[in-house]
């Protein structure tokens, strides 16, 4: 079997590190502050041929009835409730807490089979580094070092150890399925990103607080509907960067960005009743410069009066016409409403971001274009449009060819990049034109005389 290993324990103890380090990854956010991780975050890792799922938790506060903490603990929870086994880390360096007392005993009545990991121990003889630990009733305390490796290794090895291996799967004939489109969800702080993402999965899976920046990393999840996987990753809300001071926000503003250059469609989250801002703007800018499909998805819509919704529509028509291209939905994350049309048009704008242009329809569907209304003159010549050729995908780049094509106006670029999408209904991706002149091999030589 292919277990599931949670790391739990209280905020700081190196439980993060320890996720990267199993998962052979960077995909948890990792820094010297305590809270930093809020939701459950997965991964997959294998030791020794054997493959394992991670969970990595926020810092657990069992006791804590109020608040994001006890959201948090929450989440904790869950997490347990899923495990196959528990790795309980404690912190060699800050010595026993009350904390992690509380801890055990929440873990001891779980029935989940618990290993006592003693972490920031590097250097450190086992007896010494275990020595106050024992008296929490977990069993015998392994002394690891998450971020630089040691004693990890035995004690994963201890823990796959419990469990039998899978028996080799006989290859199969048929073909691959494609692969899962990766979806990010991107917006402003408190738009509703995790509840939507929530409703998506149908579960509670990312923390959800009526407090702004309440998720700090990038948390992707895997997911089916309809017969089709997806990969959905809810991200930290990303604010102007003047007002951008902590040293953390920053990070999650890094990531964030790393998810919508790593997405193959961005879901730009808008608030209702905020209308569009200026940093919508820049955030949508930021996903057409990278290339990515898009779906924009106005949130907290049922809590608006018809005026209301007027004037939004109209502020989206103005503040972003450049996302014509990108279908716009009107839904309510918390209630459910409107959400049934979102997968559809991830799946439409996936499948345009990654179309195949054949060359033949490609120039078939120029050279009508060019029919219809030839590029206007520059002086006395005219750009000539011979034919052309898919140059990539997600986005879209097409490659045209012909002679004086450095003098085609960007209005007539744009005319274009309209006939494409309507030949070949790209809805959802952009579309970029790329124009390559052909060049005279004699020019330039001096002429030989006959």
């Amino acid at each position: 079997m292919q277990p599931t290993l949670v790391l739990v324990g209280r905020p700081n103890v190196g439980k993060s590190t320890l996720f990267n380090r199993l998962t052979q990854s960077r995909d948890a956010l990792v820094a010297d502050f305590p809270g930093l991780t809020r939701d459950r975050h997965y991964g997959r890792g294998s030791f020794s041929g054997r493959q394992y799922l991670v969970v990595d938790t926020g810092g657990f506060e069992p006791v804590v009835r109020d608040g994001i903490v006890r959201e948090m603990a929450k989440q904790t929870e869950q997490a347990i409730d899923e495990a196959d086994a528990i790795l309980f880390l404690v912190d060699y360096r800050s010595g026993l807490t009350p904390l992690d007392r509380e801890i055990a005993a929440r873990l001891r009545v779980t029935g989940r089979p618990v290993w006592l990991a003693v972490n920031k121990a590097e250097g450190i003889q086992d007896a010494i580094a275990g020595a106050d630990f024992h008296s929490l009733g977990i069993g015998t305390p392994w002394t690891i070092s998450s971020a630089h490796g040691e004693g990890v290794g035995d004690l994963l090895a201890d823990v796959l150890a419990r469990f039998p291996e899978d028996e080799p799967e006989p290859p199969s004939s048929e073909p691959e399925a494609p692969e899962a489109p990766r979806i990010a969800i991107v917006g402003r702080p408190n738009v509703g990103k995790s509840t939507l993402a929530n409703a998506l999965l149908g579960e509670e899976r990312m923390l959800v607080f009526d407090m702004p920046g309440t998720t700090r990393d990038s948390i992707p999840a895997d997911f089916e509907r309809n017969g089709k996987r997806y990969t959905l990753v809810d991200t930290a809300g990303m604010r102007r960067r003047a007002r951008v001071e902590e040293a953390i926000e920053k990070f999650s503003v890094i990531k964030t960005l790393k998810s919508i250059d790593d997405c193959n469609v961005a879901v730009l989250v808008l608030d209702a009743l905020d209308s569009v801002t200026d940093q919508d703007a820049h955030i949508a800018g930021y996903i057409l410069e990278a290339g990515r499909a898009l779906v924009v998805v106005v949130n907290k819509w049922d809590g608006l009066a018809p005026e209301a919704r007027a004037r939004v529509k109209d502020d989206i028509e103005r503040r972003l016409g450049f996302l014509s291209f990108a279908r716009t939905l009107f839904v309510s994350a918390r209630r459910g409403t409107g959400l049934n049309a979102l997968l559809p048009a991830v799946d439409a704008a996936f499948r345009a971001a990654t179309l195949r242009l054949p060359t033949p329809r490609l120039t078939r569907a120029l050279l009508a274009a060019v029919e219809k209304q030839n590029p206007p003159r520059s002086g006395f010549s005219r750009p000539k449009l011979r034919y052309a050729h898919q140059g990539g995908m997600n986005p879209p780049i097409v490659v045209i060819h012909g002679n004086s094509l450095d003098a085609v106006p960007a209005s007539y670029r744009r005319y274009l990049e309209h006939m494409f999408r309507s030949t070949f209904r790209l809805e959802g991706t952009p579309l970029r034109i790329q124009f390559k002149s052909s060049t005279n091999p004699y020019e330039g030589r001096p002429r030989t005389p006959r």
